[in-house]
């Protein structure tokens, strides 16, 4: 089957294909971990989770390498190392605050369905030279310096944007355009006021290594070109993240990870997921809006944010509203019903033919709900293969009895009692004693209980 993906360099969707079928190789670009990831960070985490299980379908999961790297070095991280563990050193103490936050995202994310990236660098383990010989910040600087991308001034190690003649390539921005609308009186260091900062000196106060040009630490860019380089080498095959890090990261990304491999490319396939909004308003603390993922995972489970993420095309912008999540969650009532613990073998195709056209997610639902409803008309295959669709994609993680427990659980009913009155009302209608049995169910309905009758018999659930 033909997997097509849309490239953000070439604006135009491509057919995918790899350097090396037996290693396809993926990079995305992950959180900062200073605090709980908001909504926003699981977009990224689910999109990119589906594309690297469509990928271990389509070429085996042991041959496909997915690298999602961990942040480390930022200011924000700084401030609250330094408001935490006053009096440690603060190499030590950023070290400290990244374990908790980092270990808050990987719960967050299984808690998606996510699976586990094959490697999740940390930044701070790349800086300076390894023992293991893989890339890092200071030799990629290096190499710049010595090709003649790079230059030292005011203290910093800069990459010269001038150097490199289609620089802008990736988001469209031309150098000379950047050039007429910058204030070049600003920072007087730099040849170009467009050049970004490699390197730069750090104070008593900020974290810091010893390198070349003195104790300082990375610009942010040069992180993702060493660790993308230590696991997948100096071209491959895709690279992810967010539409806000098209410019500058990514399009600095690429520069210097092509100047100081001397490469045409680095990766050849660009992908790029859309905004989110909430409720119709961007997210923001001073709206009152800000969701962490923690905040929804509180009253829903995980999968229901996994779908509701999953019903908009990833390119897309997507409006994250109540409706919306109370909407996915009846859905996968529905689903857990009908699936009834089936193993599932094999995906249906139709579901892996809309994945294949560049992750079309809503047509991949599509599919799903026709499944649904040929298997719950009695058809196994159909049944089996809507099982073994939803289990690729990360759903059906708990047992039907589970998800229905849980449900249960969270609304504070009496099980025992619903039961009972279902039945009770099974027997009013097998007796067509249809008074009672309308009686039984409009108490049940006061009770916020929500009766489905089929051939395969009477469910419950609550109402929403």
């Amino acid at each position: 089957m033909d997997l097509r993906l849309y490239d953000t360099l070439t604006k135009e969707k491509r057919s995918f294909v790899p350097i090396d079928r037996n290693n396809v190789r993926m990079y995305v670009c992950g959180p900062t971990v200073y605090d709980f990831a908001h909504i926003g960070n699981a977009r990224p985490v689910i999109v990119f989770d589906v594309l690297f299980r469509l990928l271990r379908h389509l070429y085996g999961a042991d041959r496909v390498t997915y690298v999602r790297n961990i942040t480390d070095v930022d200011d924000k991280i700084n401030e609250r190392a330094a408001r935490d563990f006053p009096g440690v050193a603060l190499n030590e103490a950023i070290r400290k605050v990244t374990e908790v936050t980092e270990k808050q995202f990987h719960d967050d994310a299984a808690a998606l369905g996510s699976l586990p990236p094959t490697f999740e660098p940390r930044a701070t383990d790349f800086v300076l030279p390894r023992s293991d010989g893989k890339a890092d910040m200071v030799t990629l600087i290096k190499q710049l310096i010595a090709r003649g991308n790079a230059y030292e001034a005011g203290g910093e190690v800069l990459f010269d944007t001038a150097s490199m003649p289609d620089y802008g390539m990736l988001s469209g921005r031309k150098l000379d355009e950047q050039l007429a609308g910058a204030r070049v009186a600003v920072e007087a260091h730099k040849k170009n006021p467009a050049d970004f900062v490699l390197w730069k000196q750090s104070s008593g106060d900020e974290p810091g290594w010893e390198s070349p040009w003195g104790r300082g630490r990375p610009g942010w860019h040069i992180e993702c070109s060493a660790m993308s380089a230590a696991y997948l080498g100096d071209v491959f095959d895709i690279h992810g993240g967010g539409l806000d890090l098209i410019f500058p990261h990514h399009e600095n990304e690429l520069a210097q990870s092509r100047c100081a491999h001397g490469t045409s490319v680095m990766a050849n396939y660009w992908m790029h997921n859309g905004f989110l909004e909430v409720e119709g308003k961007k997210m923001s603390k001073s709206l009152g809006n800000f969701v962490t993922i923690r905040d929804v995972l509180a009253d829903w489970p995980g999968e229901v944010l996994r779908l509701n993420m999953l019903k908009t095309h990833y390119r897309s912008p997507i409006d994250w509203t109540l409706k919306g999540l109370e909407e996915s969650a009846k859905t996968l009532d529905d689903w857990y019903w009908v699936a009834a613990d089936n193993k599932g073998e094999r995906p249906s195709e139709a579901v892996i033919e809309a994945l294949s056209d560049d992750l079309n997610t809503p047509q991949m639902i599509a599919s799903l709900h026709g499944l649904r409803n040929n298997a719950a008309s009695g058809s196994e295959p159909d049944r089996n293969a809507f099982v073994a669709s939803l289990r690729l994609l990360g759903f059906l993680s708990e047992s039907a009895a589970e998800w229905k427990g849980r449900k249960q659980q969270a609304s504070g009913v009496d099980v025992k009692q619903i039961d009972g009155l279902i039945s009770d009302r099974t027997a009013a209608r097998a007796r067509k004693d249809f008074k009672e049995s309308d009686r039984i169910r409009d108490e049940l309905a006061a009770m916020g209980v929500v009766i489905k009758d089929s051939k395969e018999g009477t469910t419950w659930e609550i109402a929403r």
